[in-house]
């Protein structure tokens, strides 16, 4: 099997050294790819992935059979339904299926018609009538951008002057004012083809800047998987009221889903809700799920871009696994991108492994070019294992320009300690 991965994050490193694995894979082209995508790699493609055309062209000469669309914006922009138009097998949702994660609003109206648990909220479209929403609301409540914001366009605001400041800062955008959920969130992951669904795994990512869950959201500074407190009961909760509702209606009004669907989950009081859905694998979730997959994850992947899902099944290894994400100075800010980078495979060398994302390759020596540029993983037995082996990994990276978090996973840490 020829494939094709679009994208060059940390997600779509772990994709193609997944992929990269399988025995039914034969060639692997990344579009345009990283440093680190290399190393799996026969070929790097410099084009743009939201480039319908060009995409199409490489896959022609490449005889591609399967394209696997790593992040969000190609697929919001309809890429999955010109390779489909063409024939070409693609795992990936169409642009009108895309919607889940191109609008909040949209995904809060298909969970209204369809009765899936959700906050309750209000769609604005004007800064006066988002203050106005906040009357209705009260605080803290939830300010979100109703477009794609690449993980960051979300405010939790605990008083209603943090939420007026997020209003005025969108002006007039498209916002969706919402409900304060209280409870622990949790990522779900599923591969929806039609009306079928398959739970791949869960995970817990730590989205704050700062250790202890403090300071600006980011697009993700760690994570691990599974995620315990997502048990087996609340899992199966959510895929029958949340996943399996949103697959249904979705087939129902003529815009059926193909592809990895990713629940955000808030685990309240009276059972998991829906925070959001990402029609593709999370960034840094995507690192920790892959080293857990068993089997030919080609050959599942192409089987979910042909919708026959009927004989899938999904083995996951019993291990727990944990990533760090190395960010560059600055971030979430204006990054320090330039600073060198080094001990990559001393890092490895006990088993880890260390997906790039904000990296180039600059005078023969790798350097950053991103706010999130490393990806350090590892697995263990148990989660404090998982922990231990990604934090020595980590000690052997040379990378003065960068900063991680120590904490992650903490509050599972805890409750396993006790």
């Amino acid at each position: 099997m020829h494939i094709l991965v679009l994208g060059s994050g940390g997600r779509e490193d772990a994709l193609s050294w997944r992929l990269s694995q399988s025995p039914s894979c034969d060639k692997l082209v990344c579009a345009p790819g990283n440093p680190g995508m290399a190393r799996w790699a026969d070929r790097l493609a410099a084009i743009d992935p939201c480039d319908a055309d060009a995409v199409i062209a490489l896959a022609r000469e490449e005889a591609i059979d399967l394209v696997v669309v790593g992040p969000e914006a190609p697929l919001v922009a309809g890429v999955a339904d010109r390779l489909r138009d063409e024939g070409i097998a693609t795992l990936g949702p169409s642009a009108a299926a895309a919607q889940l994660e191109g609008s909040k609003g949209f995904t809060k109206d298909l969970c209204a018609r369809a009765n899936i648990p959700t906050a309750g909220y209000e769609r604005t479209a004007s800064q006066a009538a988002a203050l106005a929403a906040l009357d209705r609301f009260g605080a803290p409540v939830v300010v979100k951008a109703d477009g794609l914001a690449a993980g960051k366009g979300v405010t939790v605001a605990m008083t209603r002057e943090e939420a007026e400041e997020a209003i005025r800062e969108a002006g007039d955008a498209p916002l969706v004012i919402e409900e304060f959920l209280e409870g622990e969130e949790a990522s779900l992951f599923a591969f929806v083809a039609g009306r079928e669904v398959r739970f791949i795994a869960s995970a817990q990512d730590h989205k704050r800047v700062g250790e202890g869950d403090t300071g600006p959201n980011t697009g993700g500074m760690g994570a691990y998987s599974p995620a315990p407190v997502l048990t087996d009961a609340l899992r199966d909760r959510a895929m029958d009221e949340i996943v399996r509702p949103t697959a249904e209606t979705l087939a129902d009004e003529g815009t059926p889903f193909n592809g990895i669907l990713y629940a955000g989950l808030m685990l309240t009081a009276d059972g998991p809700k829906l925070i959001e859905y990402n029609v593709r694998f999370g960034d840094p979730e995507c690192q920790v799920v892959m080293p857990r997959i068993e089997g030919d994850f080609a050959e599942m992947c192409l089987a979910v871009a042909e919708g026959e899902l009927a004989d899938l099944e999904i083995l996951l290894e019993d291990a727990h696994v944990m990533t760090v994400v190395v960010a560059a100075d600055g971030y979430p800010g204006t990054p320090r991108t330039g600073g060198a980078i080094s001990g990559i495979e001393e890092a490895e060398e006990d088993g880890a492994i260390v997906f790039q994302a904000g990296t180039a390759e600059k005078d023969g020596e790798l350097v950053a070019s991103g706010g999130r540029v490393l990806a350090v993983t590892a697995a263990g037995g148990t989660l404090a294992e998982a922990r231990d082996a990604a934090y020595a990994a980590l000690g052997k990276i040379d990378y003065v320009d960068g900063f991680a978090r120590r904490d992650i996973g903490w509050r599972e840490l805890e409750r396993a300690a006790g």
